[in-house]
């Protein structure tokens, strides 16, 4: 069996679940095929975390920055300012290495599946950050649950300046799907739920998501895939992803590497 060739659009790897043994998961994450993580920032906290991984790692990690919707509180708008600076601060050299280079904003989106609390307050910030995205040409990474209408409606008006973007982590049913392929340059960021034996995505996606509109991804140290479920999720673990896919889709495990990298080229450019 040749080895596979993958990347993982999206893991927290600089979160303190990986403060013990993070170079082990690097490596364990290699050795299984894995090309480049993709980190997503979440707050102005991990802002810092994650381009500080990102500089240990600079031919493998690249960063995302952006404020998560569960991370929205009062001074949400504090917040933007800084993580902006920090954003502003990468793209003004052309000299940064590649490790400090964002190539997303993310991880953003609305998330109303525990409070509406800060419902209105969510919905600025995310605007503010799909703005961003449209003015400095980047990706977006979004995080969207019990928010689909919402979601969809702020990004219809900055769609034809969007450069395109991932749904993350996504879950829905086919009607969920086919509203968000209507977004041309964005895609659907598939991960251990496929794996799930009570799933349905498996079906789904074979249904109505063609390949040219998947990447793959982890969400570590959430979600492991069966056969890890209940452990700390980690990169390497995608192979569990890659496989369930080829099965959905009756293709080879290298065609959904081959198809997915390519996606993820066309995205984000690396």
């Amino acid at each position: 069996m040749s080895i596979l060739n993958y990347i993982d659009t999206h893991c927290h790897l600089d979160g303190e679940e990986f403060a013990e043994d993070r170079a082990a998961v690097v490596q364990r994450a290699r050795e299984a095929g894995c090309s480049h993580i993709f980190l997503p920032a979440i707050d102005l906290k991990s802002c810092h975390t994650v381009l500080d991984v990102c500089s240990q790692y600079p031919d493998f990690c690249r960063p995302m920055l952006g404020l998560h919707p569960e991370e929205v509180r009062a001074d949400w708008r504090q917040q933007l300012s800084q993580i902006r600076e920090y954003i502003d601060k990468s793209l003004s050299s052309l000299l940064s290495p590649l490790s400090s280079q964002i190539i997303a904003i993310g991880e953003i989106g609305l998330d109303y599946y525990w409070s509406r609390e800060y419902e209105h307050e969510q919905l600025e910030a995310f605007e503010e950050q799909v703005r961003w995205a449209a003015e400095l040409k980047l990706p977006l990474m979004i995080h969207c649950r019990k928010a689909q209408n919402e979601m969809v409606s702020i990004i219809k008006k900055y769609a034809h300046d969007l450069t395109g973007g991932v749904f993350h982590c996504f879950t829905g049913n086919q009607q969920e799907a086919l509203q968000l392929l209507e977004f041309d340059h964005f895609v659907l960021g598939i991960g251990g739920v496929l794996t799930f034996k009570k799933s349905h995505l498996p079906e789904t996606l074979a249904a109505v998501v063609p390949l040219s509109r998947i990447v793959l991804e982890t969400d570590a140290p959430y979600m492991a895939p069966v056969p890890m479920r209940g452990q700390r999720n980690e990169s390497s673990f995608i192979v569990h992803v890659i496989s369930r896919l080829a099965e959905a889709y009756n293709v080879d495990e290298e065609e959904i590497c081959e198809r997915t990298n390519e996606n993820v080229t066309r995205i984000f450019g690396v």
